[in-house]
């Protein structure tokens, strides 16, 4: 399993690269540091995997031994370009997943709300929880057009005498 990770090539070559562009119109070269092994943790089980196959890794065959291998910068970047199809088919389909989870959350979330307001108020709920806050605020308006300084200069001197007479049975 080898693959060329991000290609020496045009304007992603920051270092320089003379595999990048060769002005003789020769085909450029792999740059052996842009390979990279994928599913195996070390060079060992690398190996194992192709003598399994039946294949020796490290004795390359006869009729392409000193042979640079060539990959036209064509092929690079169709390479590249279905890598990336691909994976913005893996991200379709993982945005479809959690929206489809999503709705269900918040599918779940109301039927449990349903529950729990059926559980504490019984029948007809939400036109208990309708009627309880129309009556606060029917109350709030009452209490702010209140004159509150008259009602407190009322009010006071009954609550003084109130405690007075408490005291005094003392």
């Amino acid at each position: 399993m080898i693959k060329d990770q991000a290609a020496a090539f045009g304007a992603e070559n920051n270092r320089g690269d003379a595999a990048a562009s060769v002005p003789n119109g020769e085909e450029p070269t792999i740059n052996p540091d842009l390979i990279r092994r994928e599913g195996f943790a070390n060079e060992s089980e690398y190996r194992a995997y192709f003598a399994t196959l039946g294949r020796d890794v490290s004795a390359p065959t006869e009729d392409h031994v000193g042979e640079p291998v060539r990959i036209s910068g064509q092929r690079i970047l169709e390479s590249r370009l279905q890598e990336l199809r691909w994976e913005l088919e893996i991200l379709r389909a993982r945005l479809h997943g959690i929206r489809r989870q999503a709705a269900t959350v918040v599918t779940e979330n109301v039927r449990w709300a349903d529950s729990s307001a059926h559980a504490q108020l019984g029948d007809q709920p939400w036109l208990k929880l309708a009627g309880a806050m129309a009556g606060a605020f029917v109350v709030t308006r009452g209490l702010r057009r209140l004159p509150w300084g008259t009602v407190v200069t009322t009010a006071l001197p009954l609550a003084v005498a109130a405690m007075n007479r408490k005291l005094a049975r003392r």
